[in-house]
């Protein structure tokens, strides 16, 4: 098998051109066989096109490079796939819209073949560049049939059997079995031709009820069966044999007699033909008739022509010229002598003028072709060449001089030339439409190209449901969180990097950051709600709710301050620190605006987990009591308390450090190990009770009381509040007396502020508002 992939692949160099259609067929036994994927698999390791128009001419190297990669596929040789292609060809060729015409090629399997040719013929006026097989029966004295197969095209012979064998099935109800005898460069034709005779062998089918009937009698019975047919037989032509035929009136055994004689065949194979002793037809009469004619003996010297074929080839009406002077024989190609003609006598034959043989005004105008039947006349020892102008369209008609007046009334080309060109008119519009077609494929790819893209930046902006609803056209409802854990983190000295560095420089550290940060919130699977300047938000639990939050974001704290360290300081050229805070609680959520809706938290968790991160340390994770309370318990971080703190609105407040994971290497939270991620054990059963809707009213009471709970909180910022207990975070309802508006700027109003702040860092520079919280 590899050795023929290897000959194959060496025929190639002697392959011409094909059209799409064999492709698409090709393509369609993939797809119909082996599935869509198969067929996409097939294209790409071959390296060629996703689609083939009908009537546009490819190499044949595209054809062999498919079949090459179907045999290593499939593993399967050459042969099976040829086969397999044969017979799905025949199948394809009829739901192409050629059944009727296949069907009536031939009344047997023979007959067929030997029309092959013919029907080639036909379709070379539309397919003009098709360069199709030809084949010759040849029927042995011993009885044996032998069909001859010829291409241009080398070691896809395979494929004839494959054929034959569904033609026989389907239009004759019968089984073939090929058998290769030779396989040459034939001699009998010009060129060096691939030259396959098989010899076929062809057996009917039994039908069930002749096949019942044999299994039920005996064999006595079947004899006399038999021997009754016989004698019914011999009874039935002693009768009608006798009877006299008249012209007037026919009795009921003439009717018998002329369909049916001892059984056999019809009126069409008891027929026998009746001769004139004289041929009634003159000579100028008969060139008249006829022409295109050509008359020439076994020596190829013209004895006589048509008068038309005189008119365009003026040198024939030489005495003794040969045939081969003017003349080249096209298809099929054989040898211009008689025993080669003879050979293919049931071939149709194409012959085209020699242009140097023309007078000199007609030799810049294309050649002439003809194309018709070769007779051989035994008694005159001369072969007559019936044929017409081979002929697409008007346009060669005019091309050549002709006119549609010098064709015989009798004969088809008229027809056939004005049949054509209505077509081709029709194959240049289904080109056009095959292209438009093409181009809208493409065109539809590319916008599903960019609408994956629109969905990807989308689904960057929202939550995937979110914008699934905003993509159809609802409205998105708010939603309360009964718990969730936000995660804020700054760099250090940011405002100070900003006042010393390019933009360009600041915009390509926060990239390097953020780009960091992006890919631990897939890892540890946290929303990411937005980033303004140097500060990043997260939450877990929102908007999908889990258990396991406050572990996710912890883990999603460690992994960040360790991606921080990577991404140096353009100033110093040290790596950059930031301050990262935790806080746990129940929050609102919802989607705000139009023109660029944002998914938003509201509530005061929100404000708290800001001022942990605002009153944080650099490359400390700072978590607030109530974040503590949920992860202490599960004994898989280690934390460190800081103690007592004055926190900006809240009072004095106890705070603590998250130094590491116990469980986890920082590998494993960086998600650097392959096949490996932190894995968190989810809590589903009361998931779908954690989301409640808020209506559009509720909204709007939260938004109204904001202004007024701004002021509450200024007058009572300077009092000592002592944090609520953990079991405040499963409230059903946040309490409306904390409604505040959050920003981003620092929870101090001045730089005298901060001095209980480590080191005085802080991002005293943004001032933009974050989102509205409770």
């Amino acid at each position: 098998m590899r050795v023929y992939r290897i000959q194959l692949w060496n025929y190639s160099r002697w392959f011409g051109k094909m059209y799409g259609f064999i492709n698409t067929c090709l393509k369609s036994l993939v797809i119909e066989r082996f599935g869509e994927e198969t067929w996409e698999n097939l294209r790409l390791m071959a390296g060629v096109q996703e689609t083939f128009m009908t009537y546009e001419i490819y190499d044949d190297i595209i054809t062999l490079r498919l079949v090459q990669e179907a045999c290593k596929m499939l593993d399967v040789s050459s042969e099976v796939v040829l086969k397999l292609f044969g017979e799905y060809f025949f199948s394809f060729c009829k739901m192409s819209g050629y059944d009727t015409m296949l069907r009536t090629l031939g009344g047997n399997l023979v007959e067929f073949i030997e029309n092959l040719d013919a029907l080639h013929s036909y379709l070379a006026l539309s397919y003009e560049a098709m360069n199709a097989p030809s084949f010759r029966v040849e029927r042995m004295d011993d009885g044996r049939i032998l069909l001859h197969y010829y291409s241009d095209r080398k070691g896809l012979y395979h494929i004839v059997p494959g054929i034959i064998e569904a033609v026989a099935k389907d239009f004759f109800d019968s089984e073939v079995t090929m058998t290769i005898l030779n396989q040459s460069e034939e001699d009998e034709r010009t060129g060096k031709k691939e030259h396959v005779v098989f010899h076929m062998v062809q057996k009917e089918k039994v039908t069930k009820r002749k096949a019942q009937t044999r299994q039920n009698n005996s064999e006595e019975e079947i004899l006399e069966v038999k021997k009754d047919k016989e004698e019914t037989m011999r009874r039935m032509k002693a009768r009608y044999a006798n009877l006299q035929l008249c012209p007037r009136k026919r009795s009921p055994w003439e009717l018998v007699r002329s369909i049916v004689m001892l059984g056999q065949g019809n009126l069409r194979q008891s027929f026998t033909p009746s001769y004139p002793k004289t041929l009634w037809i003159e000579e100028q009469a008969f060139c008249n008739a006829f022409p295109f004619h050509i008359v020439f003996d076994s020596d190829l010297v013209v004895k006589h022509t048509g008068v038309n074929i005189q008119k365009f080839v003026p040198g024939l009406q030489t005495a003794g010229i040969r045939l081969d002077e003017y003349f080249t024989i096209v298809h099929p190609e054989v040898i211009f002598n008689i025993q080669s003609i003879k050979k293919f006598i049931n071939s149709q034959f194409v012959l085209k003028t020699r242009r140097e043989m023309l007078p000199e005004v007609q030799q810049n105008q294309p050649t002439l072709k003809l194309r018709g039947q070769m007779m051989w006349m035994e008694s005159l020892n001369c072969m007559i060449y019936l044929c017409s102008p081979k002929l697409r369209s008007l346009q060669e008609l005019e091309e050549r001089g002709l006119h549609l007046a010098d064709i015989a009334q009798h004969d088809t080309t008229r027809d056939l030339i004005l049949l054509n060109q209505q077509r081709l008119a029709e194959i240049e519009l289904s080109n056009q439409l095959e292209r438009k077609k093409e181009e809208l494929r493409i065109l539809s790819r590319n916008l599903e190209i960019e609408k994956q893209k629109s969905e990807k930046l989308l689904y960057a902006m929202l939550p995937t449901h979110v914008a699934n609803q905003l993509k159809e056209g609802k409205r998105v409802e708010a939603g309360e969180f009964k718990v969730c854990t936000i995660l804020f983190s700054d760099v250090v000295t940011f405002t100070n990097i900003c006042a010393a560095c390019e933009p360009i420089q600041i915009v390509n550290m926060l990239n390097a950051m953020y780009s960091r940060f992006d890919r631990l919130t897939s890892i540890h699977n946290v929303y990411k709600v937005e980033t303004i300047g140097d500060a990043y938000m997260v939450v877990g639990g929102v908007p999908v709710p889990t258990n396991t939050h406050a572990e996710r974001v912890a883990n999603f704290a460690l992994g960040m301050r360790i991606a921080a360290r990577e991404v140096t300081n353009p100033i110093t050229g040290q790596p950059i620190q930031i301050r990262v805070g935790l806080h746990t609680g129940p929050v609102l959520a919802g989607v705000v605006g139009e023109k660029m809706p944002r998914y938003c938290l509201f509530g005061d968790t929100v404000n708290t987990a800001s001022r942990m991160e605002s009153h944080g340390v650099p490359d400390h994770i700072h978590v607030s009591p109530f974040t503590f309370s949920v992860i202490k318990d599960k004994g898989i971080f280690e934390m460190a308390e800081r103690g007592e703190i004055e926190v900006k609105g809240k009072g004095l407040m106890r705070t603590y450090f998250l130094l590491k994971n116990l469980q986890k290497s920082d590998e494993q939270i960086m998600g650097l190990v392959d096949g490996e991620m932190c894995v968190y054990q989810e809590d589903l059963e009361e998931e779908t009770d954690d989301l409640k809707e808020v209506s559009p009213e509720d909204m709007n009471a939260v938004l109204k009381v904001e202004e007024d709970a701004h002021k509450e909180v200024a007058e009572n910022g300077n009092n000592h509040t002592s944090p609520p207990s953990p079991s405040s975070l499963h409230s059903d309802k946040s309490s409306s007396d904390h409604l505040i508006q959050f920003d981003i700027t620092p929870a101090y109003d001045s730089p005298n502020d901060f001095k209980h702040l480590h080191n005085g860092h802080h991002s005293d520079g943004i001032n933009t508002k974050f989102c509205s919280i409770l």
